[in-house]
């Protein structure tokens, strides 16, 4: 999908870790994940309005469902633009892929607005970490290979770096060192957006910028050692991307969406 957009910034919404179940009341640590997400919406819809591009960053259904799937597709007509689905950890990934064909949210690497996505599969089946096949590193490195000149967004599910969650280390990316390996050598790349870590972070590397949003559910208790969740809103983040490769970006949260967390839990 190609579309040149130079009279304003490129508006891209990242939707995350939404977990959402075949059963209309299912919760997530004492969260109704459908209700969730729609908070989410509606926060979008007041504090930004219409986005030009949904990136849905994993774990979009917990049940791994295909009524799951088809709910999160009925959820995004709510916006009026393309949207573009990757698989995390608690996903059936050919499921998923086949479900979002169906909306052309099945979209590997997207050009619009003079920016480039490509979007890799880090879910590993049966694991909760995350892994890039042999057939991703090459993907992707071939994708930026012959798109040098646009300025470059990869978006994956799991943490391409270390974090201070201590118990989430070895539910990232495995081979995080391959996957840098290839990016360090495009200098078009300017973000790394991701998912899985249920928690706002930014940081840099070597002139990459480094992101991580909350999750549309339940939030993970940020430099925990052991498996912690905090009672912060659901929340997106916002871009606004121009063709120079400029760009903001912010995370907003549905701070009217009242739940009763379930903060004594050992895990998800």
């Amino acid at each position: 999908m190609t579309e040149n957009r130079t009279h304003r910034a490129l508006r891209v919404l990242q939707l995350t870790d939404p977990h959402l179940m075949a059963d209309p009341g299912g919760e997530l640590l004492g969260v109704n994940t459908r209700d969730s997400l729609d908070a989410v919406i509606e926060q979008v819809l007041r504090d930004h309005g219409q986005p030009d591009l949904v990136l849905a960053t994993g774990d979009i259904a917990q049940d791994a469902t295909e009524e799951a799937y088809r709910l999160f597709g009925d959820k995004l007509d709510a916006f009026r633009c393309g949207s573009a689905w990757m698989a995390g950890n608690h996903d059936d990934s050919p499921l998923l892929a086949r479900v979002a064909a169906e909306k052309q949210a099945d979209r590997r690497h997207i050009i619009q607005g003079g920016w480039q996505f490509v979007l890799l599969d880090t879910s590993v089946p049966g694991k909760v970490y995350g892994e890039l096949d042999a057939s991703e590193l090459a993907f992707l490195e071939k994708t930026l290979r012959e798109n040098p000149d646009i300025p470059a967004l990869v978006a994956l599910h799991h943490h391409p770096i270390e974090i201070d969650t201590e118990w989430m280390s070895p539910i990232g990316l495995r081979n995080r060192d391959a996957f840098w390996q290839v990016v360090e050598r495009f200098p078009q790349v300017r973000i790394v957006l991701w998912g899985h870590i249920h928690q706002e972070l930014e940081q840099a590397r070597k002139g990459v910028r480094l992101f991580a949003t909350p999750s549309t559910c339940i939030q993970f208790t940020a430099g925990s050692v052991e498996f912690s969740v905090e009672e912060k809103a659901p929340g997106y983040r916002w871009f606004e991307l121009l063709p120079s490769g400029e760009f903001s970006t912010e995370v907003s949260r549905a701070t009217d969406f009242v739940f009763d967390l379930d903060s004594n839990s050992s895990g998800y």
